[in-house]
């Protein structure tokens, strides 16, 4: 849990944290191939949170005593199956959902293996297209408008903002 400020303020369960709407950290992980095209995922239509809509990176809410870092590289690992150097981009807070984000990238070029729980199947998608895709998750989109700010972004220049 955190205060809305982003400091650290206990834990309890991802239920609690939901049915209370408390404030909590969460990873988000983009994922690039050397084309750099992002990979996106198609969330199956269970998930508690945006069901069914488009995701444009790994990610989710960081376990009690985890740090971010980590955090982003387990969801990395469960949902896509991947794992390597995660880049840092920076955090973002985005209030609707009480979440203070951090945010990631890696790349990668072998095979994607969804989690079938959380992950019906993924694209890898240009920044022009994902940029002109409905129906997103709006945190997810918001921590891509943060990476597309960087000049670090490998993506800078492929997008017209």
């Amino acid at each position: 849990m955190a205060t809305s400020l982003g400091a650290c303020c206990g834990s309890t369960s991802r239920a609690m944290l939901r049915r209370l709407r408390l404030w909590h950290f969460a990873s988000y992980v983009f994922v690039i191939n050397r084309r750099d095209e992002l990979c996106v995922q198609h969330r199956t239509d269970d998930k508690d949170v945006f069901p069914g809509m488009l995701d444009l990176c790994a990610g989710g809410v960081v376990a009690a005593g985890e740090t971010c870092h980590v955090g982003a590289a387990r969801e990395a690992s469960e949902e896509l199956g991947v794992s390597g150097q995660l880049n840092p981009v920076g955090q973002f807070c985005y209030p609707p959902l009480n979440v203070h984000g951090a945010v990631y990238w890696l790349r990668w070029e072998r095979e994607i293996t969804p989690q079938p729980e959380e992950v019906t199947h993924v694209e890898w998608l240009d920044i022009q297209t994902v940029l002109t895709r409905e129906h997103v998750t709006p945190d997810s989109r918001e921590a891509l408008m943060l990476w597309l700010r960087q000049e670090s972004c490998p993506l800078k220049g492929r997008q017209a903002l």
